[in-house]
């Protein structure tokens, strides 16, 4: 027997709750004049959860965790340090973060942010951790590029064949 389709599916509720968090974070960071995008693949295979260039060109990265087994069964999250200057985790309020205080996962360098469907907290700031230059420069060229080209296939579904993930 399947739940009403006004009931979501237990594997449909992380989801929803992971875009929720996402959203919250994203209108924090267009209210500090920072502009980021969902789902930003990475060079290194990775994809992070949220990618944004704040006023000065810093490149932020938010992993987003909804579930403590997935945050604590997380080993991947070292990856994303080298591609942005701030990296935070996103969680729902109610998630325990206690193991974010812990030294395997590196609260000297990782800023932590609350957040529900309206809005979000900074609850730890993340450090600030300069990318290289060239580094930055060829992030920030990736992150205009991605979001041109959505934008593009947005507005013109047409061009979607010519818009697959060039240079991951």
């Amino acid at each position: 027997m399947t739940a009403p389709a006004s009931v979501p599916a237990l594997d449909e509720l992380p989801v929803r709750e992971a875009l929720a968090v996402a959203r919250g974070i994203s209108r924090l960071f267009a209210r500090n004049g920072i502009w980021c995008l969902p789902e930003m693949p990475l060079r290194n295979g990775r994809r992070a959860d949220l990618m944004g260039i704040d006023e000065r060109g810093h490149v932020i990265v938010v992993e987003i965790k909804v579930a403590r087994g997935d945050l604590l069964g997380d080993s991947k999250w070292p990856d994303y340090l080298d591609h942005c200057d701030r990296f935070y985790w996103g969680l729902p309020p109610g998630l325990d973060r206690a193991c974010l205080e812990t030294s395997a996962y590196r609260p000297e360098c990782c800023g932590i942010i609350a957040a529900d469907s309206y809005d979000a907290e900074i609850i730890r700031p993340a450090p600030l951790r300069p990318l290289a230059a060239a580094r930055r420069k060829v992030e920030v060229e990736r992150l205009a590029r991605t979001a041109l080209r959505r934008q593009v296939c947005a507005t013109d579904p047409a061009c979607a064949p010519w818009a697959c993930d060039e240079g991951v």
